[in-house]
């Protein structure tokens, strides 16, 4: 089966990933937001849909409304509910459609995933698979400018003969 999402527990890889929002608290506004930046570009280079957990009462006072088709799904858990219970369900109920990969450090969470039939990473894996990627996509992105160049330049230098 292919892979059909990845499910981010959001504060679990943002308490592994202190590179992003370097000296801010890992549960602002902040943080979150590199975090989503970081990962829609990720998501821009394989493809592949991310909701993002993250526990709490809801999204904090303004936060603006999702977008119709985001690049990133954003979720926040209500009163009563854990981020780690929204994963669950979504694993569950996207198992039909294909692969599901879960992204946390709760040993229990994993184990939970893989019993309903997903893939489960460690943060500190999921973070080089991110961060792998989008050095690859930055070094594709350099050799296809740098053909595109060569190639106007020879056009450019043909035309003035």
């Amino acid at each position: 089966m292919a892979l059909v999402r990845i499910l981010v527990d959001g504060y679990s890889l943002l308490h592994n990933w202190t590179e992003l929002a370097p000296g801010r608290p890992r549960h602002s506004a902040r943080a979150r937001e590199e975090l989503i930046y970081v990962l829609t570009r990720f998501r821009d280079a394989t493809g592949t849909p991310i909701t993002v957990f993250f526990d709490g009462a809801g999204a904090a006072p303004g936060t603006p409304p999702p977008e119709p088709e985001p690049a990133i799904e954003v979720l926040f858990s209500r009163t009563g509910q854990t981020a780690d219970q929204l994963i669950e369900r979504a694993a569950h109920r996207f198992g039909d459609h294909g692969e599901v990969l879960v992204v946390t450090d709760d040993i229990a969470e994993r184990e939970t995933v893989t019993g309903l039939g997903g893939q489960a990473a460690s943060c500190a894996n999921f973070i080089r698979m991110v961060e792998s990627a989008l050095t690859e996509l930055q070094d594709e992105l350099r050799d296809y400018n740098r053909a595109e160049r060569n190639r106007f330049n020879r056009s450019h230098r043909r035309d003035l003969k």
